[in-house]
């Protein structure tokens, strides 16, 4: 049910943490209340919302296709729990030199794939899963996705540079970095970071390498829009996660707030959308022209009234 891969190796260890807690019970319905009964029995065990919405997601996955399979009748109701949108962590220019320079050191194919999941922004497995045919020009394409959905983006320098192997002997690989496995490249990634100093940032892991390329797309100005397809993102809730980086649209905020209404330019405040003809004062030179005016109709002599009757 689950393709190879550390997702499927998490898969198995909430499967196997769920069948310890129902003590190996069989049953033929999986109720409301059991299913109730075990997130409680996760969250004293001190889970997060977010452990126990994946280790749900499992669970659900597996009791429906029981379900199809006639196994069990019935399905109790999965709801989502409610998760906080944490901060995301990502590598400042000098924390990625640093990096990636102790990582050349160790291996200079992991060094290429780490340029080329910062530049590209893809996931570790759609790298690693890569072929020359997937490589057409100045654009690649990944067609093995998370979300199932194929995108093509165009190439960085930097990422030609890296695609391409150095002369070797023997027969030429599959794909560009195919020589990795994912166990292989997270160890050199590992013993990199701790060499750096960033070895107790639990956050520094390979997908880190994505988030930074999505926040610095957003910091660059490119609508939200386009990072989703960059990114490849199933919707764009997902994509908002980046949004808060996007503040330049709001730097004419603080002229507004350091400048004082009185020091304002005159007319700034004429089709604002707070303006109003009742609060907003006319200037000087007009009162004295409306005053002049007003004075010069009451001064003036009023004409003879004509008389209608013919003598």
């Amino acid at each position: 049910m689950w393709d190879d891969g550390r997702h499927k190796y998490n898969v198995s260890s909430f499967i196997g943490e769920i069948d310890e807690l129902l003590l190996g019970e069989r049953f033929s319905a999986f109720d409301q209340s059991t299913l109730d009964n075990l997130i409680g029995t996760l969250r004293q065990r001190g889970n997060s919302n977010a452990t126990i919405n994946r280790k749900m997601a499992a669970l659900s996955k597996l009791l429906r296709k029981a379900h199809k399979m006639g196994d069990i009748h019935s399905l109790p109701e999965f709801r989502r729990q409610k998760e906080r949108a944490g901060r995301i962590r990502f590598l400042e220019r000098d924390e990625e030199a640093r990096l990636f320079a102790a990582i050349k050191t160790r291996s200079e194919d992991a060094y290429r794939l780490s340029v080329f999941l910062v530049d590209s922004g893809c996931r570790l497995g759609e790298a690693l899963g890569l072929i020359w045919n997937d490589i057409q020009e100045h654009r690649v394409s990944f067609w093995i996705t998370k979300s199932g959905r194929s995108r093509t983006i165009p190439m960085t320098e930097r990422v030609k540079e890296v695609i391409k192997l150095p002369p070797t002997e023997g027969r030429r690989p599959k794909g560009p970095f195919t020589k990795l496995s994912q166990a292989q490249f997270r160890a050199i990634w590992n013993d990199a970071k701790a060499e750096v100093g960033l070895g107790a940032d639990d956050q520094v892991v390979p997908h880190i390498l994505r988030h930074t390329c999505a926040s610095r797309l957003v910091q660059g100005g490119i609508d939200i829009r386009r990072v989703q397809m960059w990114l490849g993102h199933q919707t764009l809730s997902m994509t908002m996660r980046y949004a808060h980086l996007a503040t330049n649209d709001l730097d004419g905020c603080v002229i507004v707030l350091e400048t004082p209404r009185s020091a304002q330019p005159a007319g700034k405040c004429e089709g604002s959308m707070f303006s109003s003809p009742v609060t907003t004062p006319s200037s000087p030179t007009a009162e004295r022209k409306q005053r002049d005016e007003t004075a010069a109709a009451k001064e003036s002599p009023k004409a003879p009234r004509k008389n209608s009757k013919t003598k």
